[in-house]
Formats: C-alpha cells, structure tokens, sequence
C-alpha cells in the first residue's frame, strides 16, 4: 500500500514535551506516534497504532504456533469473582457499580475470568488448553511516567494454561517460553529471560523478560562470566566478607551518644561497617517484625514480602518505642521477643547492633548464641557482589519489563471452584500457568534500544511502513512512479508529498525511523535514480528506479 503524509494524521513537534524523560516518551510524542488524554491514558494516533499492531500480530503468530487459542474476554467484570480469589482489595484494582449497586472490577489482567469460564471443563480428556486474547486492562497507578511504560490503561496479551498435572505445566511453561523468546528476537529486542518474584500474582515460578533500557524501573542483575541473569529482586549475590573485629563471649554494651546511623556507629567504635547490623522493623498484618540486614547492605522489601508472606510497612516511631523501648537507631535483636528475620550474611560472625536503649549498641552480637532468627536472602544484590553459580562480579542495568511468566498452580482455579474429572475418577482442581505480554511497553522498549539523537530507528518487522519515500517539489510524478514500483514489489509505502521545505521532511523521517529512506531529487531527472539511505547505517547508495524492488 501507498500512504500519502498529506492525508496522513502527522501532527509531528520539534521539542521534546516538557515532562518527558525517557527516550521513548520523547520520540513517540514528536513523531506523532501517540498523545496524552490524562496522566498514564494515551491515544495511539495511526502511526503508532500501525506499530503496537504489527508487534500485535507477531504475537498472535507465535502464540498460535504452541497451539494456544485465541478469544476476547471482557473488561468489565463482576466483584464476586475477584472477591473469591482475594484480589479485590488490591490498590490498583479499579472498581465501580452499576446502577443498581453492584459491584464490578475493570481488571489489570483476567485470571478471575478464564477461570470462571475453566468450570466448563469436565475431564481430564479436554486437556490440555491454552487459550489467549488481547484485552485493554486497567490500572489504577498512583505514578503514571516515562510515556507508555507506566500507564493506567493498556492493552495486553494474557495467555493461560490448564493442565492435569505438574508435568503438564511444565509444559505448557516451556512451549511459552519457547515463544516469547521468538517474539523479542523477531521484534528487534534483547532481552533476558530471568527468575523473578511473582508478587500478586502468586504461584510456584516466575520467569521476567527484561529488556535493558536507562528508562526501565525493574533492575536487572547479570554476572561478567556466566549466563546468570536475575531480576534485582530475586538475585542472590555474594557480598564481600567483613573485617570482624577480635571475637567476645558474650555481648558488650556500649555508649554511642547521638549516633542513629550506621555510618556514625561504625566511625565511632572503628569497625567495618559490614560487621554491623541494621535493624528494619516493619509491621506484617499488625503485628511488629524485625529484619536484620548487614549494616553496609539494604534491605529489599520485595524478598521479605515474599518470606513472610504478606505485604509490609514501615513501623512508625512510637510503634518501635512502645516495642523495644528505644529510639529506632539504637534498636536491635538481643532481648526482643518479636519475630526477628535476618539475613543470610548474619548467620556467621559478631556484629555491632542495637542495645534496645537510646543512645547504646552492642558489641560481639552473635546468632543463634544471642538471639534466634528465620534466616533467608532479604538484602539487596548490589553491583560488584559475586555470581552465586560462578563467583564473577555482578552488573546491575536498568530494565523494562516486557513480559511475564508464571505457573499460578491451583492458586485461582481452588477458589474459583475450577475442577475436572481425572483419570482415576477424583475431582482435581486444574493446574494454571498465566503468561502476559505488554504490546505498548515492548513498542517503547524497542524506541530505548533503537533511535539516535534525530530520532526512532525501527527494527523492520514493527516499523509502521516499509520504505519512507522523500519528494522534493517539482518531482511529483517520479515520486508516484517510484511509490508504485515499491508497492507492486510488496512495500507498505510512506509517501511525504507535503508541501513543505526538504529539510523539514528529512527531519521528520528520521524522528518516525522508517528503516528505508527514497529521496526523489533534482538528479533524478538527470539519471532517472534516487537516493536509498539506511536508518540504522546511514549508508546511501544511488539505484535507478526501473532497478528498484523491494527494499524491506
């Protein structure tokens, strides 16, 4: 097909908008690939809807060759179902009624839904199923930013998979990852597959896509030797090991006026600050916890959701007064009765920590002499820590979450009361895998790995036209001529016959990065030739239009 640019809805800007940071949100608005509505709601304009469509179908290609089905579930859905699974009181769940008060949830992703709809499968003859669709989801995000990678609306391809059995959905789990990984490639993007935490969601395993980009918000945790590859809050890194000073018997108290910090501590009494201990009391369902982290690392509250099992907060100062009878800088794990989880690094050694008084700590605090403690990883990995399976030094990069795998198990289908008839005549809950792909967010995570400092350079296979064709005026007809010729040779053409000066055309076709530039200048009357510049190379060469073919 030809596209004429002055029938084209093309409102690109020169100026990058004023709240716009990443690269991605710079470029999709001044090449009028999308507009703002409100904070986090878009509107994809044709270019842009051209490209999440074409990322679109290379999904659905790939997901039809596992064999998955595809379907349209709807967004607005009854309360009930989210209530049945313990997800409605969700912060981010958007939820409203209906004029006679009931209540509905316009979701951020349809496990609820396919479930109810997996009661209609009776035996374990039907199975396995996989089905999919793309659906507009809603988020109810306190901090929409960077464009499209943090929004309130959007459209997403959610696939699931019932299994009978554990085998099944390993499956199923491999024959997506299988195609996720052919997505990206095809799309033009590198990613990591790598182990994450499944937070809301639930289930047994997760598998991250994460596509480094200096706008991404997750944190991507990848060794300098081998291929171990985590998100930042799964990894597990080895820290150095700390300076113990000389061993004590038991625990020695000493004055630290005016100290609440661990920097002023460890200056103080001399020590490595790696041989002290933070403490982080949070509350978990009312009830006060103390986490114990070294005192050179941070705490990462995504890893201590996950150990104890429920979402946390910050105790508040008279929380932590009324609980260890001190100020929060001088608190720590000798005499306490609440639950104390520590981290790993803390099970060997003597460390400087609170004395539960103000204005006192302790020396030669021991584990399992001086207090007991649920040890697990809680600290977060940091760069330089070393590779658990190899010992290299770890490298941490900023990444964007471009896809999301889970085995949910019986996680929804148990209370949803999804059940089939097994072989051996028992009524089984089915097994569950939930796999998410985000269009708009693996579209600006393209643009972060793929554009220079006059624009986007689109990867073919999600570029919104093939060959973007530049006439000067004077030329019209050699520019129809060669429009033709690259239509008939199979291109979807972008053909510029505005009625402006060359170089704002060249400009705006390098902001838009079609990969294939045609100019139709004053020497193609001369030579009957135009000039083919690469996007991605730059390179030109100067081909006669009766020669042209293709040029995807």
């Amino acid at each position: 097909m030809v596209r004429r640019a002055s029938q084209l809805f093309l409102p690109t800007l020169r100026d990058d908008p004023a709240d716009a940071e990443s690269a991605s949100h710079k470029l999709l608005v001044r090449g009028a690939f999308i507009r703002q509505v409100s904070a986090g709601v878009w509107t994809f304009l044709p270019l842009g809807w051209r490209v999440h469509e074409k990322i679109v179908q290379i999904i659905r290609e790939e997901m039809d060759a596992i064999g998955s089905q595809e379907m349209l579930m709807p967004v607005l859905t009854p309360a009930e179902l989210w209530q049945a699974t313990g997800r409605y009181d969700i912060p981010e769940v958007f939820k409203l009624k209906d004029r006679n008060g009931r209540e509905f949830v316009l979701p951020m992703t349809h496990e609820e839904t396919v479930g109810f709809h997996a009661r209609e499968i009776q035996s374990y003859r039907e199975l396995p199923q996989m089905l999919y669709h793309f659906q507009t989801k809603e988020r109810d995000e306190p901090r929409p930013r960077a464009g499209l990678i943090r929004v309130r609306e959007f459209i997403m391809k959610d696939s699931y998979s019932f299994d009978r059995d554990e085998e099944g959905l390993e499956k199923s789990f491999r024959l997506h990852a299988g195609a996720y990984d052919r997505i990206f490639e095809r799309c033009g993007l590198e990613v990591y597959p790598v182990q994450a935490e499944s937070g809301m969601m639930g289930g047994s395993e997760s598998r991250d896509y994460l596509a480094p980009s200096e706008a991404g918000e997750n944190t991507l945790v990848t060794c300098e030797n081998c291929d171990y590859a985590a998100d930042q809050e799964i990894a597990h890194g080895v820290p150095r090991a700390p300076d113990f000073p000389e061993q004590l018997s038991s625990p020695e108290e000493v004055e630290t006026p005016n100290v609440g910090t661990i920097e002023g501590v460890a200056s103080l009494l001399g020590v490595d600050e790696a041989a002290t201990a933070k403490a982080m009391p949070v509350m978990v369902d009312e009830r006060l916890v103390l986490a114990l982290v070294r005192g050179d690392d941070r705490l990462d509250e995504a890893k201590l959701v996950a150990v104890v099992g429920a979402a946390v907060r910050p105790a508040q100062p008279d929380e932590i007064r009324e609980t260890f009878g001190a100020d929060g800088g001088s608190i720590g794990p000798v005499g306490t009765k609440v639950e104390i989880v520590a981290d790993e690094t803390l099970r060997e050694g003597q460390y400087v920590a609170g004395a539960n008084r103000t204005g006192w700590h302790l020396r030669g605090v021991e584990a399992g002499r001086d207090y007991d403690a649920r040890f697990a990883d809680i600290r977060e990995t940091r760069e330089g820590d070393k590779c658990p399976k190899c010992g290299g030094a770890l490298r941490l990069q900023s990444a964007i979450e471009v896809g999301h795998i889970f085995k949910l198990e019986t996680r929804y289908s148990e209370p949803l009361d999804a059940t089939f008839l097994d072989e051996d005549g028992q009524e089984k809950p089915l097994i569950m895998g939930s796999y998410g792909i985000g269009p708009a967010r693996t579209m600006a995570a393209v643009i972060e790995q793929h554009h220079d400092e006059h624009g986007i350079k689109w990867p073919a296979a999600v570029s919104p036209y093939d060959v973007h064709v530049v006439v000067l005026p004077g030329l019209e007809e050699q520019a129809e001529q060669v429009a033709a010729t690259l239509e008939q040779a199979g291109d979807d053409v972008l053909l510029d016959d505005r009625d402006q000066r060359a170089g704002e055309k060249f400009a705006d076709a390098d902001l838009i990065g079609i990969p294939v530039r045609v100019t139709v200048g004053k020497k193609t009357l001369d030579d009957n030739a135009v000039d083919v510049r690469d996007r991605g190379t730059g390179e030109e060469r100067r081909v006669v239009i009766d020669e042209l073919g293709s040029l995807r």
